[in-house]
């Protein structure tokens, strides 16, 4: 899991403007004063020179503080990209954003599904930006100042128009939850898309979506003057201009569903499932590790009996993690004694290899848990940290109830990752993870004996032939 450390939007400094038949200079961004627009606010102001609804931060000494750019994602075009009349400029590339030349302007944004004005202002020059940056079917009309009727009404259409979709970089459960919510929103608005991530992943997926376009980053990318753009991610501290609904109430990979406002169900996305078996024997996949402690299982016993148990059965048990031993100052996990080990920074597509034959998969709150998902694997998910709702429907998610837990869905709690022990409510007490503490191997080992009942899994030891 990842997450966007500050939810703050962050805009380019515009040098100039250039209309395709009127040059047209505009004050840069950043330079807007004190003014910032409303939500809802349906009176004219008197005299604001520039609107911006959520470009620029007020300090305590109301000066404009520029807004660092997000690191996770790749900037939108600097410019507005749709031209106008009379030299204004408009697109939807993070949220409604509109650049006016000089004049005096009226300007209304709506959304065109429920006829709710957004916002509603009087202005001379410069831009005005929404502060919802998810998809909302916008409608801008755009009056001169007096007039009766707009002479500019534009309402969002997708259809045919080059739109681009942000995941962040560095993350891998995220993407793989989010990448079908993508594939439902092209089909829904038959638009041309270009979905940004980071290399592995768009080499892992590109080929099983052939008409999507797929960009590593950092790169170029394709559409250099998209119409629109929405950017994927988990946005805490109750965000509710980057997603309509806080992510911990919904689900990690669900959230996607609602940023771009398509149905939520979740599905596993398409992967290359023709490799070759890579071990002849039967075998069952773990992964022991995680980013952070509170993700992992911190039962001292567990994963060796787990471990034990599958090999009793006679299974081979192959570690997948990323690092044979991990952790930070005095804590640290390794692989289970009597697993074996095939740990390293390997290519997703061997993981994919080894996943796709194994007979099932045992794993935490983790991107290679998502990965097995996506494999068409059964996942034995082991997690207090997070609630079931988490993850996706499961009936093998192991989850204990008689301790504290669920603290990453906890609307009340805000996920420090740079907190490696991280534990709001217990940190520095015998209670600290209890969430998982109190998940026993024999929970676990209970899980795996129903999925092979469920499943007809045969152990390897009794099986013939």
């Amino acid at each position: 899991m990842s997450e966007n450390k500050e939810n703050q939007n962050s805009q380019n400094q515009p040098e100039q403007n250039a209309s395709s038949n009127n040059p047209v200079s505009f004050p840069p961004l950043d330079a807007a004063p004190k003014h910032m627009g409303t939500v809802g606010h349906n009176a004219p102001q008197e005299q604001p020179q520039i609107v911006v609804a959520s470009a620029a931060m007020p300090t305590e000494d109301g000066s404009q503080q520029q807004v660092n750019q997000d690191p996770f994602f790749a900037p939108p075009p600097p410019f507005p990209t749709q031209d106008g009349p009379f030299g204004i400029r408009y697109d939807f590339n993070d949220g409604a954003r509109i650049l006016l030349p000089k004049g005096q302007w009226h300007v209304q944004i709506e959304d065109g599904e429920s006829g709710n004005l957004i916002f509603v202002c009087d202005v001379d020059e410069g831009w005005v930006v929404s502060t919802k940056k998810y998809y909302v079917p916008f409608i801008i009309r755009i009056w001169k100042r007096g007039e009766a009727e707009p002479f500019f009404t534009h309402e969002m259409n997708l259809s045919g128009k080059q739109v681009m979709l942000k995941f962040p970089v560095g993350t891998l459960g995220d993407t793989i939850g989010w990448l079908p919510y993508a594939e439902k929103f092209v089909k829904k608005h038959k638009c041309a898309a270009e979905l940004s991530m980071g290399k592995e992943m768009a080499d892992l997926f590109a080929s099983q979506y052939p008409n999507i376009y797929f960009t590593a980053v950092p790169g170029k990318l394709r559409f250099e003057k998209p119409y629109a753009t929405y950017k994927m991610g988990l946005f805490f501290r109750g965000d509710k201009n980057n997603q309509p609904i806080d992510f911990r109430q919904v689900g990690l990979h669900r959230t996607a569903g609602y940023i771009l406002g398509v149905d939520p169900t979740e599905e596993p996305p398409k992967v290359n499932l023709n490799h070759p078996r890579p071990i002849e024997e039967p075998y069952v996949c773990i992964a022991t590790k995680a980013s952070s402690l509170p993700k992992m299982w911190n039962n001292p016993f567990g994963w060796d009996m787990v471990t034990k148990y599958l090999k009793s059965l006679g299974y081979r048990v192959i570690a997948i993690d990323k690092e044979y031993i991990f952790g930070q100052n005095f804590s640290f996990t390794q692989v289970p004694r009597e697993a074996e080990d095939f740990t390293g920074n390997k290519p997703l597509t061997e993981r994919v290899a080894l996943l796709q034959h194994a007979d099932f998969f045992v794993g935490l709150s983790s991107g290679l848990s998502w990965l097995a998902w996506t494999c068409q694997k059964p996942v034995v998910l082991i997690s207090g940290f997070t609630l079931p709702i988490c993850e996706w429907n499961n009936p093998y998610r192991v989850f204990n109830s008689h301790g504290c837990n669920g603290c990453w869905d906890d609307v009340n709690e805000n996920f420090d990752h740079r907190d490696f022990f991280w534990c709001p409510k217990h940190k520095g007490t015998e209670r600290q993870f209890e969430c998982t503490k109190l998940i026993t191997g024999k929970q676990v080992i209970g899980h795996i004996d129903q999925l092979m009942k469920d499943l007809n899994f045969t152990a390897p030891n009794k099986r013939k032939g």
